[in-house]
């Protein structure tokens, strides 16, 4: 009889609980990190684990910002410098590499890929953030929204999903 008693409480439990989520508006998340001085927003729902840059093997004939494979979790995967591939910086300060950090897409994404940024910066909601009104610069597809914080840095979303979707991404191949 006590089973059956802790057996509903628990289900009643269970059933205010999933009300309780269905009813939470579901807010945008991102995961902030900062590249050669600059915040940018990675969708949550877009961005993996996050590792210590640890080996890398070189990849010859590529791109300055192919960092080369790195084995995360048993899955080889491409690392990508962030800063260099937005044309941010050409190398990679020895200081910077001490904070760094290696953000592999999201397994969804289908992409053994993952960007090395400078540093990670936490959390952030929409509630926290202002949009700002895009300009009428063209844009790659990968650029999100424009948010400002409450002290006013300006962030920048990348879409990660988009990435895979841009020519150049998938042209790791240096020029000979």
């Amino acid at each position: 009889m006590a089973n059956k008693e802790a057996l509903r409480e628990l289900q009643g439990r269970l059933a205010e609980r999933l009300q309780e989520v269905r009813s939470i508006e579901h807010t945008v998340g991102w995961l902030a990190v900062e590249c050669a001085g600059h915040a940018f927003l990675f969708p949550l729902a877009e961005a993996g684990e996050i590792f210590q840059p640890g080996t890398l093997l070189g990849v010859p004939h590529t791109e300055p910002w192919f960092l080369g494979v790195a084995n995360l979790r048993g899955a080889l995967t491409g690392v990508v410098d962030l800063a260099g591939f937005l044309g941010l910086r050409e190398r990679i300060p020895p200081a910077v590499r001490e904070q760094a950090r290696v953000v592999a897409f999201n397994p969804m994404l289908e992409l053994n890929a993952a960007l090395l940024i400078d540093k990670l910066a936490g959390l952030r909601h929409a509630d926290q953030m202002t949009p700002v009104v895009p300009d009428e610069l063209p844009q790659p597809a990968f650029a999100g929204g424009r948010w400002l914080d409450a002290s006013g840095r300006l962030w920048q979303e990348l879409r990660l999903s988009m990435l895979p979707r841009d020519e150049r991404f998938l042209r790791i191949i240096g020029a000979e």
